[in-house]
């Protein structure tokens, strides 16, 4: 079986609900940040998928959506001193 992209796995897993959880390098390759930044999203509450072996996983709908909240809580305290 030849191996397939995040993006295949995608489509393959879409009618499910579920999507492939990312490893770090993959969050890091999909966002185009460091391990740092990684480590520093994790102490932030970035959400984390529990797995049987080591290792993180993400899944990305879930940061995506811990992203987005960050983003407007920053944005409410910019408003209000306006």
């Amino acid at each position: 079986m030849a191996t397939q992209t995040l993006a295949e796995r995608s489509e393959t897993l879409r009618p499910t609900g579920l999507s492939p959880l990312l490893t770090t390098a993959q969050l890091m390759a999909r966002y185009g940040v460091s391990n740092w930044t990684v480590n520093q999203w994790v102490q932030k509450g970035c959400p984390l998928e529990p797995t049987a072996f080591r290792g993180r996983r993400f899944d990305p709908d879930r940061v995506r959506d811990w992203m987005a909240n960050l983003a407007e809580a920053a944005a409410v305290p910019a408003q209000r001193s306006a």
